[in-house]
């Protein structure tokens, strides 16, 4: 799939990423993104790589592109929710998510926003589909998140809870993040999926691949198995007990079944 660069921009549907520290590989992002969409928002989130000077000079050239920085790191989901704020004050309904280090599929963009467009009160959630490139323990953790995030929707249909690829109704979600003061780091994505459910948007799945880029292919991660795994597991902690609070409403829901 081919899009010119002279793409029209939408009125309702903007692409957002948040980021931090993605060296030279947020510049190929964001304009492999303008191939496909437009407008494209980057969060840059308190980088210290020299990419922020080199975005916002982008933009002086590119209408089509808003870069906002943010003094200091305040971790994804704050970034996030910093553009959505921005969204919503500038009249957009939906913002499609996607990470600044080159492993999201931005050819994938259209057929996503064309999925939201068709379904407005859904979330689109992309569905990772896993080359050789994708490391064993990632692969098999992710596993043990979904099972959780299910179990704390009563299944409604999370096909994977950790992939940042997807297309977000902007004011629940913004609703959801100002009344709590979670969901700020890397708890966001998996937090975001299933507080959204408890709310009723229900979730369309769409496979998409995902590649880990290597350290010579200018891959850049900032996970922490040790902080971020604790960070999870205290996050499945409280939505559990948000769970059980929520069970007689989500048994109801679950029986009135999916709306079409």
């Amino acid at each position: 799939m081919s899009r010119s660069p002279g793409v029209t921009p939408s009125p309702t549907h903007l692409v957002l990423i948040p980021t931090y520290n993605a060296g030279p590989k947020v510049l190929e992002t964001v304009q492999e993104a303008l191939r496909y969409w437009a407008p494209v928002w980057v969060v840059v989130d308190g980088s210290t790589d020299g990419t922020g000077p080199q975005l916002q000079a982008l933009a002086r050239s590119e209408p089509r592109l808003r870069v906002m920085v943010l003094e200091r790191n305040q971790g994804k989901g704050a970034a996030v929710m910093h553009g959505l704020a921005a969204a919503e004050a500038a009249g957009y309904t939906h913002a499609l998510t996607m990470d600044s280090d080159g492993q999201h599929p931005a050819p994938l963009i259209p057929a996503f926003m064309a999925a939201s467009q068709q379904r407005p009160a859904a979330m689109i959630l992309g569905k990772p589909v896993f080359d050789a490139s994708a490391p064993a323990l990632r692969v098999q953790g992710r596993k043990v998140s979904n099972a959780w995030a299910n179990l704390e929707t009563l299944w409604m249909g999370i096909g994977d809870s950790l992939y940042g690829f997807r297309v977000y109704p902007v004011a629940p979600l913004l609703r959801i993040m100002e009344r709590q003061r979670w969901m700020r780091r890397f708890d966001f994505d998996i937090e975001a999926a299933v507080r959204l459910c408890w709310r009723g948007v229900w979730p369309v799945n769409l496979d998409a691949p995902v590649k880990y880029l290597r350290q010579e292919e200018g891959g850049v991660s900032h996970f922490n198995y040790l902080r971020d795994n604790a960070l999870l597991t205290w996050m499945h902690t409280r939505l559990m007990l948000g769970f059980l609070m929520r069970l007689p409403v989500l048994l109801l829901r679950r029986m009135r079944g999916r709306p079409a």
